[in-house]
């Protein structure tokens, strides 16, 4: 007899790799496994594919000649193997994708090979072997390949599992059914279960990781563990997770990791089980809940420790100081970058190490001018970027050293790592946390939130600038309010890259692969991709930003991405995609913001951040007031300090001004112009500007108005902060109207049509009022810009005003006469003074409605010359 096995609890690999097996053995029996998991229960019993399983007690070990193992060589995972090796000597074959484990078989012929789901073998024989295979067939061996490689996002998805897949469909595999089975709601059996799940939950930063760790308990075994698994690492967005659930009288262990950093398949191994680096599974018995967790928390620990080098947890680039730099420089040095030690270079080598400690004693004795070679310390150690954070907490304590310096492998100096670095990536998991307080992950994977909602077009040139990066050998991100607007599904394509490297080499180099130009910013190491239809990329180094005094312009120089994102402005605007590399697609954020943005909160990374840059005040309302967010009482403690400190009285006009245009052309503008108020900022817009209750009907009458105009779908478009100004300035007199004009730096046409709006308003009102008539409705319009009619509209508190400006929109400002000066001319008339007064009674018949068309134009002038007599 020949039979065919796979592991019990058997999942949709395994029952494919007997599908396939019977193919390849058509002889062979398959003995059914002692159960399987739902969802492959179902699809059996929906589809009426009759697999023709042999029951296990029928099965006679000395009759069994021949046993194919698939998706499984452990003795302990298959009770019909373990049954048949205990009393017979079969021949064994064995096919599988699973790692080595001391409970593993030895096979007379062993196909084994790394791929992500084990049908991807036998497919793959299949194939070279020119076996067919129905298109019901081709089905079950999809459902195995995409559960098994999570539709081909697990890190253990392979070419061959891509290729195989592709092979399956040109056979007619059924993506519908796939999908109907892999992808099901869950039942209220298991919702209870996840949440009981949820509630449970422990998160650990273990070595820069987080961890999570959750444990239930029930009487009887419930299956689809691992599906509540998957689901609650995506849903909590944690690097690693492991289930423990106690039932019937064993725990049962599922492990799930997507950093190549924990490998689960060796942690399951230390509890008897086993499975691959990124799922794997345990049976344990004789252990409590409380005794397991502990001992995963010291393996996990242990594995991180090891594999976690130092090149993960360095700053770098590192700040640096020189022998001959004086003690009072370094110490400059050290104030400005926010740092307690620096690394001393000569000539590309390391030399020593001078501390804060030392700097600020010498400074107490009045040692200025002395130079850091003369009081660095020589005697350290240092590290290569291969080194382990155990190890390096070895130099650390040994040496009693704040800080080492990182080497490459040919000796330069790239980075450092310090004692508070080391500490947060050995020890963070000492103190546990709920899953509603733990700190955001460090990574996450948004490739599938990118292909959502980004255009085709725009990711084709994200994929673009990826092959440019990575063909320059630079580390590309996507950064800014691009990042923080596709995490929120708010539509924005304005893209912003930072490159660690040379960020004008990449920019040109952009260009050149989009058929582009390129504007170059040498100072700020900045420059501006644009495109044949004048779409724009903005593209900067990785840079870091410090500030000589408050509010001044910052200093720029190189930094990494890490120090590029620590100079912004909140949380939530200071985290990147890297688009380059093996780890393409990642979301880093190192602030917290995917949890502030999830909480809706806006904070500050750091406490000068408001001391350095006091036009973040201004910023943070406009973003609360547009997303609906909350500024963190932290921050807004931050804002009150820098008002009291009156550090805005700093900032020139037109930074000020830069910043409330931007609130001015957003459609909360009245809830910003509020919270500025509430918050003491608008006082440094103008000491005399007050919002009352006729400010608050203005604004949201301009809204109205705008709106309306929107629906008219003109080609003149208005400039919507201009009006809004307009609005907000109304109450102040002529003189510091244009004094704070002209200090925020506005052009005069702008200020024109804003002094316009303003000192005209009530006249205007007053005109029309008093006209009926469409020509004076005209001439009382006609000389004013489009932005002060819609401010007039707007600022109209009388409906029947507000008709005869709508009118003047809709219609009478498009009216022009078709007769010129040449149709004059050919009715006998001479040029001159008369043709103006010709064609403006022709206007305003044409506004009367008297006159429609050229042919009614020409017989009106006719009428009119004749009675008043002009050759």
């Amino acid at each position: 007899m020949k039979i065919i096995v796979t592991h019990d609890n058997s999942d949709f690999d395994a029952i494919a790799c007997v599908v396939a097996a019977k193919k390849l053995y058509p002889d062979a029996v398959p003995v059914m496994p002692s159960s399987l998991e739902k969802n492959v229960r179902d699809f059996l019993r929906d589809s009426g594919y009759d697999i023709e399983f042999m029951h296990p007690s029928r099965v006679e070990p000395e009759d069994v000649e021949l046993i194919i193992c698939v998706d499984s060589k452990r003795i302990d995972r298959s009770r019909v193997l373990e049954k048949v090796l205990k009393k017979g000597k079969p021949v064994i074959h064995i096919y599988d994708h699973h790692p080595a484990h001391p409970k593993n078989i030895s096979g007379d012929v062993e196909i084994i090979e790394d791929t992500g789901a084990c049908i991807t073998i036998m497919v793959d024989i299949m194939r070279k072997k020119g076996i067919e295979m129905t298109a019901e067939e081709a089905t079950i061996f999809a459902l195995g390949l995409y559960e098994d490689t999570g539709f081909f996002t697990f890190t253990s998805t392979t070419p061959k599992d891509l290729e195989v897949g592709a092979f399956l469909l040109s056979r007619g595999a059924n993506l519908n059914i796939v999908s109907d089975y892999l992808k099901r709601d869950l039942t209220p059996e298991q919702v209870e279960l996840l949440n009981e799940m949820i509630k449970n939950l422990e998160v650990f930063r273990i070595a820069g990781i987080d961890v999570g760790i959750t444990q239930i308990s029930r009487d009887k075994y419930v299956g689809d563990l691992a599906v509540l698994a998957h689901k609650l690492r995506d849903m909590q967005s944690i690097s690693a997770l492991f289930v423990l659930a106690r039932m019937d009288d064993k725990i049962t262990l599922i492990a799930r990791s997507r950093t190549e950093a924990l490998n689960v398949g060796e942690i399951a191994t230390e509890f008897g089980g086993g499975g691959h680096p990124t799922a794997a599974s345990a049976s344990i018995k004789d252990l409590t809940l409380t005794q397991v967790r502990e001992k995963l928390l010291t393996l996990v620990r242990k594995e991180l420790e090891t594999t976690r080098t130092a090149e993960s947890i360095m700053t770098s680039p590192p700040i640096i100081a020189f022998p001959e730099l004086s003690l009072e420089e370094a110490e400059k040095i050290m104030v400005r970058y926010n740092i307690n030690s620096l690394p001393v270079v000569d000539k590309g080598k390391v030399v020593g190490i001078i501390t804060r400690q030392t700097v600020e004693r010498a400074l107490h004795h009045g040692l200025h001018e002395e130079k850091v070679e003369d009081y660095m310390n020589t005697e350290f150690e240092v590290a290569t970027v291969h080194t382990s954070i155990k190890e390096l907490e070895d130099i650390m304590l040994s040496r009693q050293q704040r800080m080492v310096p990182i080497l490459d492998e040919s000796g330069i100096l790239v980075g450092v790592v310090t004692r508070g670095e080391l500490l947060k990536a050995l020890y963070e998991d000492m103190v546990k946390s709920s899953v509603s307080e733990r700190k955001v992950p460090f990574k996450k994977g948004v490739k599938s939130i990118l292909r959502e909602r980004v255009p085709d077009w725009l990711f084709e040139i994200i994929k673009t600038a990826k092959r440019v990066g990575e063909k320059l050998g630079f580390n590309v991100y996507l950064v800014g309010g691009f990042v923080r607007d596709l995490l929120l599904r708010v539509e924005n394509f304005d893209l912003d890259f930072v490159v660690e490297g040379d960020g004008i080499t990449f920019a040109v180099k952009l260009a050149e692969a989009l058929g582009g130009r390129v504007n170059v910013h040498e100072k700020f190491e900045t420059a501006i991709v644009i495109l044949p239809d004048d779409y724009r990329i903005d593209v900067a180094t990785a840079r870091l930003e410090y500030y000589e005094e408050p509010a001044a312009l910052p200093k720029v120089m190189k930094g990494s991405i890490k120090r590029d994102l620590y100079r912004r402005d909140f949380t939530i605007n200071a985290m990147a995609v890297k688009i380059t590399g093996d780890d393409a697609y990642t979301l880093i954020d190192y602030y917290g913001g995917l949890k502030d943005l999830k909480d809706k909160v806006l904070r500050v990374i750091h406490n000068l951040s408001f001391v350095e840059d006091p036009t973040r005040a201004f910023r943070a309302v406009r973003f609360e007031q547009r997303y609906g967010f909350r500024i963190g009482p932290q921050t807004e403690k931050l804002i009150r300090i820098a008002v009291r400190n009156r550090l805005f009285e700093k900032l020139s006009g037109a930074r000020i001004f830069s910043e409330l245009r931007h609130i001015l052309e957003e459609k909360a503008v009245w809830g910003m112009v509020k919270r500025l108020d509430k918050l003491g900022l608008l006082q440094f817009v103008h000491p005399e500007l007050k919002i009352d209750e006729r400010c608050e009907r203005l604004f949201f009458s301009i809204q109205e108005t705008l709106s309306w105009y929107e629906l008219l779908f003109r080609k003149e478009k208005p400039e919507i902060w201009m009006i809004n100004l307009m609005a907000l300035f109304r109450n102040l007199d002529r003189s510091k109207l244009e004094a704070v004009l002209k200090r925020f730096g506005i052009s005069k046409k702008e200020r024109e049509t804003v002094l316009q709006g303003i000192s005209c308003a009530d006249r205007v009102m007053g005109e029309l009022k008093a006209s009926q008539d469409p020509v004076a409705v005209y001439k009382t319009l006609t000389p004013y810009p489009l932005e002060a009619v819609l401010y007039f509209m707007a600022y109209a508190e009388e409906e029947e005003v507000k008709k005869k400006i709508s009118h003047y929109l809709m219609e009478l400002m498009d009216v022009k006469t078709e007769v010129r000066g040449r149709d004059l001319i050919k009715l006998g008339l001479t040029p001159g003074p008369i043709f103006g007064v010709l064609l403006n009674k022709l206007l305003e018949a044409k506004l009367r409605g008297e006159v429609k068309n050229k042919e009614e134009e020409l017989e009106y002038l006719k009428r009119l010359l004749k009675e008043q007599h002009v050759a």
